[in-house]
């Protein structure tokens, strides 16, 4: 099953109008489905309900659209006001933003990501992520259908650079990566643009923490042929899993679904190349560019 990262609520300010949110993330607009919900069966106005909390009428709107982050003051008010049945408490507990230039349905595993003390990845489509240069980052988005603006793209660009940071910034936190060979022999860009691309990884995977092993063309059919999976460890002890296909991703917390993704990577990590091996290959591909 899937699970909900949890975020507690900000700290409460001032009754009134704070900000924004720029990009509402689909817990905001769940939290703002059960406010309205809860303020119908009341049979309340936003206007009865913007009094009793004491908050204007356009801020109980805002919320109730996702369009807002409650404070701590909007939640305990709310809650006494539509019933006290703890509903509006536990939801907030799961209140997440959204983050430019972050796939809605990423937004958590990337925040799990940050904090986890392992993570293992497998690849079958494109370069991973924190592995990808910055020319190939960017022509994976501009690819992208629909079409994204300008300011879209610069937001997904962005937003993957700063993911790569993670790596840089946790040294002792072990990343492991499989990714298949015609990964890294799909062509996009001149041959100065791919041989950046494979320098970029052969640099990102240098440092002891970090393992890259590449399957081989000639290599036989195994066991992750399902698609590509990562697998994080919390900072709790606690496996996780990951899966992503067209315009979506899942999130695993079943501890059978996740043992049978821990295997599986595994099993293909004993049948790719060696670290070394694997290292020797990206260096082969440059040189024939």
């Amino acid at each position: 099953m899937d699970i909900v990262e949890q975020n507690t609520a900000p700290a409460a300010t001032p009754a009134g109008d704070g900000e924004r949110e720029p990009h509402p993330s689909d817990s905001l607009r769940t939290f703002g489905a059960v406010v309205q919900a809860l303020r119908e069966h009341a049979g309340l106005s936003r206007v009865e309900l913007a009094n009793r909390v004491q908050y204007s009428k356009h801020t109980v709107e805002s919320v109730e659209l996702g369009r807002r982050m409650p404070d701590a003051g909007f939640v305990e008010r709310a809650e006494e006001a539509l019933g006290n049945t703890g509903a509006l408490r536990k939801a907030a507990r799961h209140l997440t933003r959204g983050e430019a230039g972050l796939a809605a349905w990423f937004r958590r595993w990337a925040r799990l990501e940050r904090e986890a003390v392992s993570l293992c990845t497998y690849e079958c489509r494109l370069v991973p992520g924190l592995l990808q240069s910055e020319a190939y980052a960017r022509a994976v988005f501009e690819g992208t259908i629909p079409l994204r603006t300008d300011e879209e793209l610069e937001a997904q660009l962005t937003a993957r650079m700063d993911r790569q940071q993670t790596m840089r910034e946790r040294p002792t936190v072990p990343f492991s990566f499989i990714v298949e060979e015609h990964v890294f022999r799909r062509r996009f860009g001149d041959a100065q643009a791919m041989r950046e691309l494979i320098d970029h990884v052969l640099e990102r995977s240098a440092p002891r923490n970090v393992t890259l092993q590449v399957v081989p063309l000639d290599g036989a059919l195994h066991a992750c042929l399902d698609g590509p999976l990562q697998v994080l460890e919390t900072p709790e002890g606690r496996r996780l899993g990951y899966s992503e296909g067209q315009k979506n991703g899942r999130l695993i917390s079943d501890a059978k679904e996740v043992s049978a993704l821990c295997q599986r990577y595994e099993t293909l990590r004993s049948q790719a190349l060696s670290p070394n091996a694997s290292r020797d290959l990206l260096e082969r591909l440059r040189g024939e560019l």
